[in-house]
Parts: structure tokens; C-alpha cells; sequence
């Protein structure tokens, strides 16, 4: 993640302190550590849509047309030298899985590197006492176990190709190294094409991340082959698509255009005259990604009205694609330590303007209905040595005030029998109608089934209509 020249640090596998919790905003301060994961854990046992996802409009939608919402985390990994995701060495990679869904999130952003999926390639870190069924699996044959198990537990997959090499993000600006006679873009089709073949059919895996933060040489819009992003990504992306029609595409923005620049990854500007155009136009998401000033300090942050003046600053980026109704925007990568009041304000505004309220004046501006902007979060791993994650040290334990910032935003899991089924016992019954009284008039709930902001009669009239087995 870079802007002029700034650059995100790199993941470490060495362990970094995560922040202090400092305050727990948009829910009460006296709210315990326990009623909030209790929320989350009901929160994740809600579903909503089937099967593959497209687009209508700036919305997500399932096969049935209704709106969904991917409100995911990122896990990091497969992208570094170890070619698996971190945490291995001290946890089972299931009982991990079965605590991202406990959380509330309904998809795994996965990045990888072309390298791990090379012939020979091996993984390293793995505590094989902890995770037996891994033990002399290559790189890929773990993402195949975690995909299995995400698919079990009802969590969807975005894989995000987050570099060539290893541990080389930072060094690759385009989505092929220049003179490098193997990572070339051919190779990097290849590799996608091989990925979408290999997870065709599997509902769980949902979207390809084409390349992580295309920067500083990287264009969009100038028909230059060497350098211009968006024709690369429709190339890739249409040789997906004629592989599994079923994914979406998922296209970052670049850093600079037209002499604005933003984070690595974060400028979409180009995109209202150079639009992307693939085989299946209902396939495109646009993503991009956000950080706070602990990251590097932007000239926004120092503005005398901030925060007020950020929805202004993303709306010009990339938010006007969303208000405008032209494309569903994933915000693939947030994330801070919380450590500065200047980090706090930043988020608490982000997931406000993320939510829908566009214009921060406190009321939503989606239609009824529709849903806000698709998320993950960066990132569950401790070891983000610029935002730690939502694990602490130990790998275990949550950070509670983070996940108070998300919590309002979590949507359900993407696929399953009924909404109403509330409390996930395949039935929807007593216990779920308590469930919908308990937040009745809120916000933020997953009794919320039309998405209209508040839970009232509509909601109980739909539970009312589920009643009985799923």
C-alpha cells in the first residue's frame, strides 16, 4: 500500500503488538466483551441468497436477484514465504475458520502468489500435530482444505493474486515483472484459468481479485499494453470467465490518474471514461482500498474539516461508481491499530459511508432494499506489522473494540435455507421470534431481513411467513 512513494509495510511473520483498546465507538462503551461477540455469533448464523453472485446496478445480487452483501476479513499467507496462511504453527486451520464465522463475517479474502502454485512448491510453518490433515499437502492442496471447510461452515471465498513472488508486493506495480521471461501475463492467466477451472462448480469460491494494488507504473485508460490496467484486466478477466462463468470479476483501481494520486490499488477515476467491459457485464465488481493516516499521512487527513471532508475525498475516487449506480465497489483492504484519535475517526467515518450513508448526515441514502458496499477487512492476522489484526498475539484472543467498529455493518452468511432461521437450528420458530423482539426498532441486526434500516412489522411479517421447518 503506497501513495507517492509511501509504501504499506509487508506482512511479517514475526509477531506484532497489537493496539490498545481504546474506546468502543457506534456501541456503548459499557457494552461487554461477551454481549458483543454474542451478537456477532447471531448475527453470523443468518443467511440470506443462493448459490453464485452477479451484479445489478451497484448490487451484489444472488440467483434469485436479491441483494447480498459480502462484509468479510482478509487471511494472509499463502502471498509470504511460508505459501500458507499464517497461524498454522499454533492453531488448527478448522477451529480458525469456525471463529471467522462465529465473528459475523461471511467471506475469506485468501491472497496468494503465482509461486505458491508453482510445481514443487511446499508450504513451511505448519504445526502438523495441529493440523494432521495437512501435514505434506502442497500450498495448494491447503487452500483446497480451506475452501472445503469454508464451504462447509457456509463461508464464501474471494482468492486475491497478490503477487508474482514471494513476499514481493511491494516490488511488482503491474500484474507481470517486465523482462522476467516466467511471471509474464500469460502466466499469470494461466494460473487464474487453472483456478477457475479447478473451483468450477464449488459455489463456495465466489470471485477472482485479479491483481493486489496495481501502482506508480501502472495506467488505466491509455492504451499502452506494457502498462494500461484496465485492458489487462479485461483480458484476464473475459480468459476466467470463459473458463467458470459463474465468478465475478473483481478489478482494483491503480494510484494515479489524471495527476491525482491515492493508496496503492485505490484510484478508480479512470473508470467513468475507461470502463471495463467484459464478455459478461453483470460480473464486474470494482475494489479498492483505504487506510488511515498511522499509515501514511495523505494530505486529507490534515484538512481543517476532517473528518467531514473524507466522503468528498472517496466519493471522487471511487464511491461515485456506487452513487451513481454503476457498479457494486468491494472495499478489499481497511484496517488500523486504533492507536490515534485521527485512526478512530477515519474508520468510524468509513464504515458510515460504506454502510450507505453517503453523505454523513445520519440517515442511509440506499433505496429499501438495497444493500451498502461490499468489505473485507484487513486483516484477521496479528502479524500486520502497520494494522494488526482482529486476532491478538496469541492468535486466540479478539480485539473486541475493532470488531465493535464492524459489528453494525456484518451481513449474513451468503446461501442457505431462510433468513428467519435466526438462531441456525433449521427451523425458524420461538426462539427466532425472541431473537427479532430483542431488537426491535434497531439497527444494524440481522433481523433486519428487507434491509431497510430498522427492525419492525415487515421483518416480523417475513419471519411469520418462514414459520416451520427450513
Amino acid at each position: 500500500m503506497s501513495c507517492n512513494g509511501f509504501m504499506r509495510a509487508q506482512p511479517r511473520v514475526e509477531r506484532q503488538a497489537v493496539s490498545s483498546w481504546l474506546r468502543l465507538p457506534r456501541t456503548s462503551v459499557t457494552q461487554s466483551a461477551a454481549a458483543l461477540l454474542a451478537a456477532a455469533s447471531l448475527q453470523a448464523v443468518a443467511h440470506s441468497g443462493t448459490g453464485y453472485l452477479s451484479t445489478s446496478g451497484n448490487q451484489i445480487v444472488d440467483g434469485a436477484g436479491n441483494s447480498v452483501r459480502i462484509t468479510g476479513i482478509n487471511w494472509f499467507g499463502f502471498e509470504t514465504g511460508t505459501h500458507v496462511v499464517h497461524g498454522l504453527w499454533t492453531r488448527n486451520y478448522k477451529d480458525m475458520l469456525q471463529q471467522v464465522k462465529d465473528l459475523g463475517f461471511n467471506t475469506l479474502r485468501i491472497p496468494y502468489c503465482n509461486a505458491a502454485l508453482s510445481p514443487g512448491a511446499t508450504t513451511n510453518s505448519i504445526n502438523n500435530w495441529a493440523n494432521p490433515d495437512l501435514e505434506g499437502l502442497s500450498p495448494i492442496q491447503v487452500l483446497d482444505k480451506i475452501v472445503e471447510h469454508c464451504g462447509e461452515l457456509g463461508l464464501r471465498v474471494i482468492l486475491d493474486r497478490h503477487s508474482a513472488l514471494a513476499d514481493n508486493f511491494w516490488n511488482e506495480n503491474l500484474w507481470y515483472i517486465p523482462g522476467s521471461p516466467t511471471w509474464t501475463e500469460q502466466r499469470w492467466i494461466d494460473d487464474w484459468v487453472m483456478l477457475a477451472g479447478r473451483y468450477g462448480g464449488n459455489a463456495t469460491v465466489i470471485g477472482a481479485d485479479l491483481f493486489n494494488e496495481p501502482k506508480n507504473s501502472a495506467t488505466w485508460g491509455n492504451s499502452a499494453p506494457a502498462t494500461d490496467w484496465n485492458r489487462a484486466a479485461e483480458r484476464c478477466g473475459n480468459a476466467i470467465l470463459a473458463a467458470n462463468p459463474e465468478w465475478l470479476i473483481i478489478v482494483e483501481g491503480v494510484q494515479t490518474f489524471a495527476g491525482q494520486s491515492t493508496w496503492w490499488g485505490g484510484n478508480l477515476m479512470g473508470a467513468a471514461s475507461f470502463p471495463v467491459v467484459l464478455s459478461a457485464p453483470n460480473k464486474l465488481v470494482y475494489s479498492m482500498h483505504d487506510y488511515p493516516a498511522s499509515v501514511h499521512a495523505q494530505p486529507w487527513f490534515g484538512a481543517p474539516n476532517y473528518p467531514a471532508n473524507l466522503p468528498g475525498v472517496w466519493n471522487g475516487f471511487w464511491g461515485y461508481l456506487f452513487a451513481q449506480n454503476t457498479a457494486p465497489l468491494l472495499l478489499g483492504e481497511f484496517g488500523t491499530k486504533l492507536q490515534t484519535t485521527s485512526d478512530q475517526e477515519w474508520l468510524d467515518t468509513l464504515m458510515q459511508y460504506i454502510d450507505g450513508d453517503l453523505d454523513l448526515d445520519g440517515q442511509s441514502d440506499l433505496p429499501i432494499g438495497a444493500k451498502g458496499m461490499s468489505w473485507t477487512f484487513w486483516c484477521l492476522n496479528p502479524n500486520s506489522g502497520d494494522t494488526g489484526g482482529i486476532l491478538a498475539d496469541d492468535w486466540i484472543t479478539v480485539n473486541v473494540v475493532k470488531m465493535a467498529y464492524l459489528q453494525d455493518s456484518l451481513a449474513p452468511l451468503i446461501g442457505a435455507a431462510c433468513a428467519a432461521d435466526l438462531d441456525g437450528s433449521g427451523i425458524v420458530d420461538g426462539a427466532d421470534l425472541g431473537a427479532l423482539l430483542g431488537n426491535w426498532g434497531g439497527a444494524g441486526s440481522a433481523a433486519d431481513f428487507n434491509g431497510d434500516g430498522t427492525v419492525d412489522g415487515s421483518d416480523l411479517g417475513e419471519l411469520l411467513g418462514e414459520w416451520g421447518p427450513c
